[in-house]
């Protein structure tokens, strides 16, 4: 069994073969899908998708980033609206992205905090973007740490100092297909990690792991990254789904 801890599977990318695409999927190996939210706008998709796949997809909810703008509150309240009306396995992603915009630093830091503080009332686990913004996000994690703080540091691509970091705030390392690229410089350190501390995602349908560097991702490739994973660790293919799935549960609480 392989999760792919983080997969935007409502992406209208996927319309026209999400059913293969799914199928691929499975004859991969994955049998479960973690979604995160974006915004509003994709929420309706969020729910048909766990309505045509009830037993492979978990939802999460939260507000992303880079659609923290003018009318954040209003999007935030929506986030509430919806966490407090039914349930699911994580808030996110949340966090900050100053690699496309910095002018609404302040609101994308008022927004993390704000919904960091949801997931302990809702004793759930946070999911982080972070793009461009290790030194704020660590800000924020500094003054919310504690053993009601967990989660997963999405799309990790930082140092290995910045992974310690991010370990020590009780954060699982999402690794996907940036450890395949010969520029993703994380996998000349990820063996200093215990593996313990990792867990497997596409974020497809984007970054998909070599051989498919520039095409479009999805949830079967996940495929490329255990093989990285099992040549960096020197263990199983078998053995890095196992571990990583454990992880994830070990998150998400399923």
């Amino acid at each position: 069994m392989i999760t792919d801890t983080h997969t935007h599977l409502y992406s209208e990318q996927f319309d026209e073969d999400r059913n293969e695409m799914m199928t691929r999927a499975k004859e991969a190996g994955v049998s479960r899908f973690f979604i995160p939210a974006i915004d509003s706008s994709y929420t309706e998709s969020m729910f048909h998708l766990e309505s045509e796949y009830p037993k492979d997809v978990f939802l999460m909810m939260g507000l992303h980033p880079t659609s923290v703008k003018e009318n954040y509150r209003e999007e935030l309240a929506h986030v509430k609206k919806w966490i407090d009306k039914r349930s699911f396995y994580a808030i996110g992603e949340i966090g900050i992205d100053l690699y496309w915009d910095k002018s609404f630093l302040a609101q994308q830091q008022e927004a993390f905090r704000t919904q960091i503080q949801w997931a302990k009332e809702k004793k759930l686990p946070i999911i982080i973007h972070c793009r461009d913004a290790f030194d704020e996000i660590f800000e924020v994690l500094e003054t919310e740490k504690g053993d009601d703080l967990f989660g997963i540091f999405h799309c990790f691509t930082g140092t290995l100092k910045q992974a310690q970091k991010a370990i020590s705030y009780n954060m699982k390392l999402g690794i996907g297909g940036v450890v395949t690229f010969k520029n993703g410089k994380i996998d000349q350190f990820l063996d200093q990690i215990n593996i313990k501390h990792i867990v497997l995602e596409t974020d497809s349908p984007y970054l998909a792991p070599t051989p498919y560097r520039g095409k479009r991702n999805e949830s079967s490739y996940i495929s490329q990254v255990v093989k990285k994973l099992a040549s960096i660790y020197q263990i199983s293919f078998e053995e890095i789904a196992k571990i990583t799935t454990q992880n994830s549960k070990d998150i998400f609480g399923i």
